[in-house]
């Protein structure tokens, strides 16, 4: 199946075979979040998008080195090198060191993605923890001739560079409407032109971060760490990059600039972007007041939120819209998403009451084949979840003895569902909270042996009364011919 997949590649604007670089190791880097702040949406979508490929790519059976890195030094408040360091204006507004902002953002941004359910990233590494590596990067550049050194800071030679490659690929711009595009800046003089970045920043006496350099004391550009990074771990040429389209023009933009000069190669085959999100169909930002961090989706702490919604629903609504397509939250399509969610997972569950039939109603193998043709097809999940519904019919139809299954035809089907369920879109059941998991299956098993028991009696009045107290308390229980099962509704 591995051999079909096809992905969007934003450099070529085509859907293109994948075809790794070596078969030993698939090289994925996709740049990580700025750890001044708590993580937003944007990047929690991009970051489940990515889970969800790098689960997919080791279920094809590809050994995958997965990348993501911790922006925590020389991010400024402006893309054209303007501003101040993110880092040291947070740090003295909260009268903290730099690194202890760093530290409480990292954590948080673990945390939110442990509830997301992603896997963590084979390396991890840190902008400060990588000066070494960008400094010789720049010296690279430097010797080859493609950077300047004016009073301490380091810039790229855009124009330079543009006259042997193309600096506007990635976006399909040439260097004349970008350089037309882009407003002049006060006190930047030195550069040679108005597209030029920096590779190195030159600190001034009041800056927390610095570091010494061949250039004097000063702390590294923004975009020079992925560069250096993604060529430590993955090599000059390596197979995937990813983020937020929000990266394209400006940051990947000027990632492979720095790579293709230092390396005199191409870094990466297939650049990969997530699309932004909208709020009822306007784009989320916190100038629009409509932003909202992940915390507040689950506690419904927000004036847009009618409810909170569980990290898994989120996951499942996030799954249900494809990684380049626009993702619009609303309130309804949240609550439908919470309803599927937990559809799925009730199906789940009710798979393994299933009991085996000598022919079968429906063929698993196509289904099985439709769910490789979708997620083959640049990881369309939407498409995927489509077809999973289709196999919940299946079970539940099974379940009420509507629908009949050979045994190796029940048990495709219950690797099925693990597989692009759990494996795949990284759904596992919220319905019942890891804390008390144990303990409340224990109790539903006696309330349920109990009903039996009452119903065994024929006292089908206290039965009904039984399962509606359950229902009250959001307990579903559904009966079947050989037992009952249950499942916590949304």
């Amino acid at each position: 199946m591995q051999n079909q997949l096809l992905i969007y590649n934003t450099l070529t604007r085509t859907k293109e075979k994948f075809i790794p670089i070596n078969k030993g190791m698939i090289g994925m880097y996709v740049c990580g979040p700025t750890v001044y702040n708590d993580v937003h949406l944007g990047n929690c979508r991009t970051f489940i998008s990515f889970d969800m490929i790098y689960r997919y790519l080791l279920y094809l059976g590809f050994k995958v080195r997965y990348v993501r890195n911790i922006t925590d030094a020389g991010h400024l408040e402006g893309d054209r090198d303007e501003g101040d360091d993110k880092f040291s204006k947070k740090a003295k507004l909260e009268q903290l060191e730099p690194m202890e902002i760093v530290q409480k953002y990292t954590l948080g941004f673990h945390d939110v993605m442990h509830q997301f359910n992603t896997l963590p990233p084979n390396i991890e590494p840190t902008a400060t923890g990588h000066i070494c590596e960008q400094i010789e990067m720049v010296k690279q550049i430097l010797d080859n001739g493609y950077a300047y050194e004016a009073d301490g800071t380091v810039y790229f030679d855009v124009e330079k560079y543009n006259k042997e490659f193309p600096y506007g690929q990635l976006t399909n711009r040439n260097l004349e409407d970008l350089i037309a595009n882009t407003r002049e800046l006060h006190g930047q003089d030195e550069k040679h032109g108005r597209l030029d970045f920096a590779l190195w920043i030159k600190a001034k006496p009041e800056h927390l971060m610095r570091w010494p350099s061949p250039w004097g004391w000063g702390f590294p550009g923004w975009h020079i760490e992925c560069s250096a990074m993604s060529s430590k771990y993955l090599g000059d040429a390596f197979d995937i990059h990813g983020g937020g389209m929000d990266l394209q023009a400006t940051h990947h933009t000027n990632e492979i600039a720095q790579s293709q000069a230092c390396n005199h190669k191409a870094p990466v085959n297939y650049w990969m972007h997530t699309n932004m999100l909208t709020v009822n169909g306007v784009r989320m930002s916190k100038s629009a007041g409509n932003g909202f961090l992940p915390g507040e989706l689950f506690t419904g702490d927000h004036p847009l939120l009618e409810k909170g919604y569980s990290p898994m629903a989120v996951r499942f609504f996030m799954m249900q819209t494809h990684y380049r397509s626009t993702l619009d939250f609303s309130n309804d399509a949240l609550h439908a998403s919470e309803k599927g969610y937990a559809r799925m997972m009730a199906a789940l569950k009710t798979l393994q009451n299933i009991k085996p039939s000598s022919q079968s109603t429906s063929d698993i193998k196509e289904l099985e084949k439709n769910c490789y043709d979708a997620m083959n097809d640049d990881f369309n999940t939407p498409v995927l979840i489509a077809h999973l519904f289709e196999a919940v019919r299946i079970i539940n139809s099974a379940n009420d003895n509507k629908e009949t299954l050979t045994e190796s035809d029940l048990a495709l089907l219950k690797k099925l569902m693990q597989d692009f369920v759990v494996d795949v879109l990284g759904l596992k059941d919220e319905t019942i909270h890891a804390s008390g998991d144990k303990v409340l299956e224990g109790v539903m098993k006696i309330v349920l042996d109990i009903r039996k028991e009452i119903k065994a009696r024929k006292d089908f009045a206290a039965s009904d009364r039984l399962r509606d107290e359950l229902n009250k308390l959001n307990i579903t229980v559904k009966d079947t011919k050989e037992t009952a099962v249950w499942s916590i509704e949304q």
